[in-house]
């Protein structure tokens, strides 16, 4: 079982991957297809949606970055969606074939799923109806998760703290060197002053299941449907603030009314402990240290070295030192109820 976020295997990727695999991957399932298939956004994973003729729609098939999460952990993300399908939240679950929802492509080696096509766009920004119906949706994702949780006591997916967001993170890119010998020592010290003064605030929280990756390009508007929560591929075990501080990530006035009015309709549906804002600047760093080490743990594909060709350069690692002061200056500032100039 995977112990890290972003795998525990550097050098697996997608190179045997073919239009042609994909389209005989979905044929084997009874599907007929038609030859076409459309290649969707998707950096960690890949994501196809495939013609199938006679059907009302199309499907989109998902294929599993290998070495990253285990089939454990991947049918405990499926397990969550279903539950919350069951319960009519508005998520999009993977489809159930013959029983199962996740298969193994073995000629490839890669796991693999199906979902109906929904289609959507990712808001902008939210109205205050919009942020009302998140901030209840989120409720009874969170007692859900907690339910599941409490449950079945161990969960296979990563928790957010920081021994695996910082302090594995912090290893392991100091095992490969990737950082600027002359910011070194500068980037490890601020990371170890994050992991001392952020532990503490992770005392005695609450944790369940979450989304984990709860930002506004994973919630899409459908038409008349309304909100949809997608991409549970980052499902953690958390706080519950981890997923409401992304929907609205700011500091400044506008984004903290928004907070309200979120949280202010989530516990119209779930009591919200308000000790846990104290976590948002410490989650957001965590978050900061986590994206480089994920795009050190892909650097060998060459989707990634596309996508962000300033990582390997001293003006990268700059800019995250930069971003570290001002982050630890933040955490600092908070006093023991989580509160500071950003929250009044």
């Amino acid at each position: 079982m995977s112990k890290y976020i972003w795998g525990d295997q550097e050098t697996q990727f997608f190179f045997n991957l073919t239009p042609e695999l994909v389209l005989d991957t979905v044929s084997k399932h009874g599907l007929d297809v038609t030859g076409r298939c459309l290649t969707l956004n998707s950096m960690e994973n890949r994501v196809y949606e495939v013609e199938i003729d006679n059907e009302d729609s199309n499907v989109i098939v998902k294929f599993y970055r290998p070495g990253r999460w285990s089939k454990e952990q991947i049918l405990e993300e499926h397990q969550f969606l279903l539950e919350l399908l069951s319960s009519e939240l508005p998520v999009i679950a993977p489809k159930v074939i013959n029983g199962d929802t996740l298969f193994l492509a073995e000629e490839v080696g890669l796991y693999y799923c199906f979902f109906p096509k929904k289609g959507g766009r990712a808001p902008d920004e939210m109205n205050r109806e919009q942020l009302e119906i998140v901030g209840r949706t989120l409720a009874r994702i969170h007692n859900i998760g907690e339910q599941l949780y409490n449950e079945q006591k161990k969960s296979s997916r990563i928790e957010i703290n920081v021994e695996n967001f910082a302090e594995a993170n912090l290893r392991f890119l100091l095992s490969k060197n990737i950082i600027p010998t002359h910011l070194n020592d500068s980037y490890e010290g601020l990371v170890n002053q994050v992991i001392q003064i952020s532990r503490p605030k992770f005392q005695d929280i609450k944790k369940l299941k979450i989304h984990g990756d709860c930002h506004l390009g994973n919630i899409i508007s459908r038409a008349e449907e309304g909100l949809f929560f997608i991409d549970f591929d980052d499902m953690l075990v958390g706080p519950a603030v981890q997923d409401i501080w992304l929907v609205t990530p700011g500091r400044d006035e506008e984004a903290q009314n928004n907070r309200n009015i979120l949280l202010d309709a989530y516990e119209t549906m779930r009591d919200f402990n308000y000790q846990e804002l104290k976590l948002v600047e410490p989650l957001r760093t965590l978050r900061f240290i986590h994206f480089s080490a994920w795009i050190a743990k892909r650097w060998d594909d060459p989707a990634f070295k596309q996508a962000f060709p300033q990582f390997n350069e001293p003006a990268y690692w700059e800019i995250q030192i930069n971003d570290l002061r001002t982050q630890i200056a933040l955490i600092e500032d908070l006093d023991y109820s989580g509160q500071s100039d950003l929250y009044n």
